[in-house]
């Protein structure tokens, strides 16, 4: 069999599967979710196993710690995907759902509902736990879903989903509802990326290279980031114990996520305080940190370049500028930053809501940390990308930004005139 009859195979059973996800009672699809989690609660040693030869396999490529850091399967980390299947089972169920609806001066009663999209494909890098997440919204969102992770975490994600299937299968749900491609062939996403008569949408979740890559040679509509380049404002009004307590924990608590800091900017009035302290904090906590020339005249530090104002770094690097003012931190965010998630640190009403209606990204903070742009931390159970798309979601796209709209209309035997 050649690689696109396989591809095609996968894609014609997932249609199928599609069509009986969609009228799956909500009782079935949460009785397979509940039974995933068990699932994998009891497989935890053998997902560590696969997940351990994946760890061997990065560590023999020279993968940096924050890369092996996402990858990387703990009990910890086993028991949250579990807990985040059972969150999404405990959710609304979407499918169905009145939008509006209203009564045309004819009699006719016309209403909007949310309905699946169909089969989604999700390719995505390094973190296993989105094997998990994504088959369990587009499930609970009655959509079929192929799953193309990177190679990196193949085993990983392959024993996932073989966990995952068993419990649904179990519930009643077709086999092809959660389909896993197994090999690491790079050719296959291409392949994947030209079945628009069976796949609805696309979401790739991702380094910018891959990202870059489906946006061009994709025929299915794609919901995606380009890369997470997020900021936080330290305002001259800032509480300076707050702000350092939120440049950390953005910056440091998992540097290797699209929501972590990657470009810190402080008001001039502010930074000969503010700095030093927190330059200190964050070099012991291995961050390297590149400055603007203000900046180096206050700390000792690299000098930053224009490419690192547009570089997710997804490391313990971080490059930092000192602004003039609220509106030439919000120029900076809007000119340079992937309007992913930005935040102001600051005790002054109307520099934060200047900042909330002027930065134009999909989640903007008022005194917190970046890092809350998830979807479980949302309350939408997971997500399985954070869409910076301004077209169809915006944002942790969670069970109901995997539907569409239907209008629904019953008539008496209306006829237009």
């Amino acid at each position: 069999m050649t690689l696109r009859e396989d591809i095609t195979g996968i894609c014609t059973r997932a249609r199928d599967a599609a069509q009986i996800l969609r009228s799956l009672s909500p009782a079935v699809k949460n009785a397979a979710l509940f039974n995933a989690a068990q699932g994998l609660r009891a497989a935890g040693p053998e997902l560590k196993a696969a997940n351990e030869r994946d760890l061997e396999a990065g560590r023999a490529k020279g993968l940096s710690s924050a890369m092996l850091d996402r990858l990387e399967l703990t009990g910890t980390r086993i028991e949250a995907m579990a807990t985040g299947l059972e969150t999404v089972a405990a959710l609304p169920d979407p499918v169905g759902d009145i939008v509006r609806q209203t009564v045309h001066p004819n009699g006719m009663r016309i209403a909007q509902i949310r309905q699946p999209l169909g089969v989604v494909a999700i390719i995505y890098e390094s973190r296993p736990n989105v094997t998990a997440d994504a088959a369990a919204l587009c499930l609970k969102s009655g959509n079929a879903t192929i799953l193309r992770g990177g190679s990196e975490a193949i085993h990983s994600n392959i024993a996932i989903a073989r966990v995952f299937v068993a419990g649904a299968v179990a519930a009643g749900v077709p086999e092809a509802a959660v389909q896993i491609i197994t090999t690491t062939d790079r050719a296959a996403v291409g392949e994947l990326l030209q079945m628009n008569g069976y796949i609805d949408v696309v979401v790739p979740r991702g380094g910018k290279g891959l990202i870059s890559r489906i946006l061009e040679e994709s025929r299915i509509p794609v919901v995606a980031h380009l890369d997470g380049v997020c900021h936080v404002y330290v305002d001259a009004d800032a509480d300076p114990v707050m702000a350092k307590s939120i440049v950390l924990n953005a910056k440091l608590q998992r540097p290797g996520v699209c929501n972590a800091l990657e470009t810190l900017l402080v008001h001039e009035d502010i930074a000969g305080e503010f700095l030093p302290d927190a330059a200190q904090a964050l070099e012991m906590g291995g961050c390297e940190l590149r400055g603007c020339p203000k900046t180096r005249q206050i700390i000792s530090c690299k000098e930053a370049t224009d490419e690192d104002w547009t570089t997710e770094y997804l490391d313990r690097i971080l490059s930092i500028k000192v602004v003039e003012s609220l509106d030439a931190a919000i120029d900076h965010i809007n000119r340079y930053g992937s309007h992913h998630s930005d935040s102001i640190v600051t005790e002054r009403y109307d520099a934060a809501e200047r900042f909330l209606d002027e930065v134009d990204s999909a989640a903007v903070y008022v005194n917190a940390s970046t890092r809350f742009t998830d979807g479980f931390e949302f309350g939408l159970g997971a997500e399985i990308g954070i869409s910076t798309n301004k077209l169809h979601c915006r944002g942790p796209m969670a069970l109901q930004e995997l539907t569409c709209l239907k209008y629904i209309i019953r008539g008496s035997g209306q006829i237009r005139e």
